[in-house]
């Protein structure tokens, strides 16, 4: 596990540019933590790092927002309106998750059943100077994900 003291939006976004710089064809970063913790934010740098272009929003309301254009396609989606898994099952999501492009989901842990084994775990949390971030990759595909994240601590 690695963990990060994020003290602003800024290192929040640049902290998701270094993850993009490694992202490849089939990863998914999943995120989870409170209201406002700096889930987007992250989402927003990591989209940047893949060289998306215009705006960059959370998808709360369409649920998965797609950049085709980025140097690996990049699949957004944000769970937080959903009630059941069968909700985004739904949507594809399941079977589209690790095939299709790099999958960035917010509020994942509300669906822990729907997601592959291999994977990167960003839990966020708010903290006295900022957020906190622990990173885990859960199999040796991910597992060069953490070095976005410096030394372990």
């Amino acid at each position: 596990m690695r963990r990060v003291l994020s003290p602003d939006p800024e290192t929040t976004a640049a902290l998701g540019a270094r993850v993009a710089s490694l992202l490849f064809e089939g990863a998914v970063v999943l995120l989870s933590g409170d209201l406002g913790a700096g889930k987007t934010c992250f989402s927003q740098g990591l989209a940047r790092g893949l060289g998306v272009v215009g705006t960059v929003q959370s998808p709360t309301f369409v649920l998965v927002m797609e950049y085709p254009e980025a140097r690996v396609p990049l699949r957004h989606a944000d769970l937080y309106r959903l009630d059941r898994a069968e909700e985004a099952v739904a949507l594809g999501i399941e079977e589209r998750v690790g095939y299709d492009g790099a999958w960035v989901i917010e509020w994942s842990d509300r669906f822990p059943q729907l997601w592959p084994d291999d994977r990167l775990e960003l839990r966020f949390a708010h903290a006295e100077l900022g957020r906190v971030i622990e990173a885990v990759a859960t199999g040796p595909k991910h597992a060069p994900l953490l070095d976005a994240f410096g030394a372990a601590s």
